[in-house]
């Protein structure tokens, strides 16, 4: 097939969109597919081979922390029709992804559409929680244009079609088992999480440092597990708000991540620490048991999809953050950590990119046959 993406997010973002994405194209490649991806300006013309071609892009410093967003200009189209592409995905439809659709539409290409982010609800972080339904009309309008809606988990596919967006299907996770492997711990990553203080016990977070992922409730870590050192990952808008709140606790901001580097700070680790309710699905759960980590995550439907069957991890109420402080003692003091890693890694590898991307695949299909039908 010839499949175009026209997706919000993109590198040189890091986050589980961008993920998830990279991990889908290079697997399609692989297949022998050609693929052309659309995404905001700011990256490379190329991604291991596949053309990346950009529209401009604007922020706002108040919106989800200055993320850029891709214009939806007419040369979206032009892009569409110069690669005649057998189906066009787009990613996250929100701004740029209303070209994407539109082209696809006024093209008479099959149309996919898939939800990755829960734009509504990052808007109450925001104070723009009176636009959520405005969000989700836009979110209505442009899905409903699909052939093939594609959600992340069956909690935010029940949500979508509550929302009034139809046909809805879950698009399986999946993860990097050869990265994300508990052989990767190392010593010197180690003292680099913990400032040269390997020998505590080591609770990691990854992912964007930003109001909405209540980070705050990770304070409740410390007054249960005073031998604890909390190690954050990843970059975003709210980090000097972030080491004001954890200034007098054994934490280390060690910044960005990527690759080989991201993978040892993973397997370096003890367990995984997780206070957001925000997510879709939360892919660095899965990063995280394929590194044998034991998950203690914020209770969402979502996280409950995912912690429940693996037997490899507790949630605590997001209401009540000093559950999580209870929670993390009573695994240490259990003595069963390397059970649980065992456990972690046995989910994990359930979950590689192939399947999901086969599956993937016969959607795609599916949209092409449905389109033929129709014409």
């Amino acid at each position: 097939m010839r499949i175009a993406f026209v997706t919000e997010t993109w590198r040189p973002s890091t986050d589980g969109v961008v993920t998830r994405v990279t991990a889908t194209v290079r697997e399609l490649k692989s297949m022998g597919h050609d693929l052309m991806i659309v995404a905001p300006r700011g990256g490379s013309s190329e991604f291991e081979g596949i053309p990346v071609l950009d529209v401009p892009n604007v922020s706002v410093s108040f919106i989800y922390g200055g993320k850029p967003w891709g214009l939806p200009l007419p040369r979206v189209k032009k892009y569409l029709q110069d690669f005649q592409p057998h189906v066009v995905h787009v990613v996250n439809p929100f701004v740029l992804g209303v070209a994407g659709v539109i082209s696809a539409v006024r093209l008479k290409i099959p149309l996919v559409a898939s939800y990755h982010t829960n734009i509504a609800g990052y808007a109450d972080f925001y104070h723009l929680g009176f636009t959520k339904p405005a969000i989700w009309a836009i979110l209505r309008a442009l899905h409903n244009r699909s052939v093939i809606n594609l959600a992340t988990s069956e909690a935010v596919r029940r949500e979508l079609e509550s929302q009034g967006i139809k046909r809805v299907h879950v698009w399986r996770r999946g993860v990097d088992l050869a990265l994300f492997d508990p052989d990767r711990r190392t010593a010197q990553m180690r003292e680099r999480l913990t400032e040269g203080h390997p020998e505590r016990i080591v609770a990691l977070y990854v992912g964007r440092i930003a109001l909405e992922k209540g980070l705050y409730r990770l304070l409740g870590l410390f007054q249960k597990n005073p031998d604890l050192h909390l190690a954050l990952v990843g970059e975003g808008p709210a980090e000097a708000i972030l080491r004001e709140q954890f200034r007098d606790t054994p934490t280390t901001f060690v910044g960005k991540l990527l690759g080989r580097e991201l993978a040892q700070a993973y397997a370096s680790a003890d367990l995984f620490v997780f206070p957001s309710t925000t997510e879709t699905l939360g892919l660095v759960l899965l990063e995280a048991m394929a590194s044998g980590l034991p998950i203690v995550a914020a209770e969402s439907l979502p996280t409950h999809e995912l912690v429940d069957s693996s037997g490899a991890g507790a949630l605590f109420s997001p209401q009540r953050p000093e559950e999580l402080g209870h929670v993390v003692r009573q695994f240490l003091a259990s003595q069963r950590l390397d059970q649980l890693k065992f456990m972690a890694r046995s989910e994990a590898e359930r979950w590689g990119w192939s399947v999901p991307t086969r599956e993937l695949v016969d959607w795609y299909q599916q949209a092409i046959d449905h389109h033929r039908g129709s014409a």
